[in-house]
């Protein structure tokens, strides 16, 4: 691809991964994903804003050479991880007049991460401001979302929001811009929901701060551009302040069928009482998907057999998961089965210790499930049910 002319002198540079299906060896990629980098010219100076992953480092180059840069003389680096940083080496031996402005904490980072020439490096504080001539870039420090050295980028004269992770989506897409409101919301709540979600309390901050500036255009470093950036600030914003909705999400494993009965009369259970319930069989689900429905659940309930005297592997991984993204969930139970003893609620309690919720009595049965078993889900449906009435959640 050409690079892309967003406003006069203002381009996206970047490079599209079409192939990509994995992310920090973990998060699935159904979609690919993009690494953007925009060139902003000024009347007397140039800034590049972000780099690309190091693999595609050959791309960035070519669009720097179709549009005859010869000069370089900032680098913004707004997030030191390696795919948006990872081709400034490549950039300052090219254009050895240019100097990386970060923030204090970014420096470091990108020392450790790059071993970058310290002598090439600039820190800029929040709301400060450098001049191009004719445009002003400013910038606003934003730690934690989503590592602690991260700033946005305003381009003021333009009202271009460079926003880095913040605002992202993996997808890779021919469009620069997101014209399919549908398909950008899902990707950017997957986005969110895999990477950000961690951070809500400090994302809430952020927004706020955004609002006092008028922005046109929001610009991430994955995913198509936003030109009509309200609707993905409003799905942010329900996503980090909403009260959670009438949701259970109910990730299962069953290895001889015994928690399948379970999860499907717990299923039946919840919707009879007016619950929605979003089941993902563990061993074949999407992790993402898995990840988004809890982005506006209320309970989870992990269904698993015992494995030894523990949790199942894949539902131990679905509570490590939750507790890394730490939704809003406010109730976690357990259900399953076990043959001859464990304590697989002690252990899933044990496991999510970064989220605040309340534990409801697990439903756990001695191989197939008694018509006391049944009782028992029929009294954690209501409990879920009325737990969510109570608190408002519909």
């Amino acid at each position: 691809m050409k690079p892309r002319e967003m406003r006069p002198g203002v381009y996206w540079v970047g490079a599209i991964d079409w192939e990509r299906r994995l992310f920090d060896a973990m998060i699935p990629l159904p979609d690919g994903t993009s690494y953007n980098a925009y060139l902003v010219r000024g009347s007397e100076k140039t800034a590049l804003i972000d780099t690309v992953d190091p693999s595609t480092s050959a791309v960035l180059a070519g669009h720097l050479d179709t549009l005859r840069v010869e000069k370089i003389d900032y680098v913004i680096a707004n997030h030191a991880e390696q795919d948006h940083s990872g081709s400034l080496p490549y950039v300052l031996n090219r254009f050895p007049e240019a100097k990386v402005l970060v923030t204090p904490r970014g420096k470091d980072m990108l020392h450790d991460l790059l071993m970058l020439p310290p002598d090439r490096v600039i820190t800029v504080n929040d709301r400060e401001t450098v001049s191009l001539g004719d445009r002003t870039l400013e910038f606003i420090h934003a730690p934690w979302v989503h590592w602690p050295e991260t700033m946005l980028t305003y381009l003021k004269e333009e009202r271009i929001l460079f926003t880095c992770d913040f605002f992202g989506s993996h997808l890779a897409t021919s469009d620069l811009y997101a014209r399919d409101e549908r398909l950008a919301y899902e990707e950017a709540k997957r986005y969110y929901a895999e990477i950000m979600m961690p951070f809500h309390v400090n994302i809430q901050r952020h927004l706020e701060r955004i609002k006092e500036y008028s922005v046109d255009m929001i610009a991430p470093s994955h995913g198509p551009v936003y030109d009509h950036p309200a609707f993905v600030l409003e799905a942010y914003r329900s996503w980090v302040a909403d009260p959670p909705k009438n949701i259970v999400v109910l990730p299962y494993v069953t290895m001889h069928g015994t928690t399948r009965k379970i999860v499907d009369y717990l299923n039946s259970a919840l919707m009879d009482r007016g619950v929605t319930v979003k089941l993902f069989e563990l061993t074949s689900t999407d992790i993402g998907k898995l990840a988004m429905a809890m982005v506006e659940a209320a309970t989870l309930v992990v269904a698993t057999p015992m494995v030894q005297a523990g949790l199942h592997p894949h539902a131990a991984f679905a509570v490590f998961l939750t507790n890394i993204i730490r939704p809003k969930l406010k109730f976690v139970s357990l259900v399953g089965s076990y043959g001859w003893g464990g304590r697989m609620d002690e252990q899933a309690k044990a496991m999510l210790s970064s989220i605040k919720v309340e534990f409801l009595p697990p439903v756990i049965c001695k191989g197939l499930p008694t018509e006391t078993d049944f009782k028992a889900l029929d009294s954690l449906a209501e409990t879920i049910a009325q737990k969510h009435k109570e608190n408002g959640f519909t």
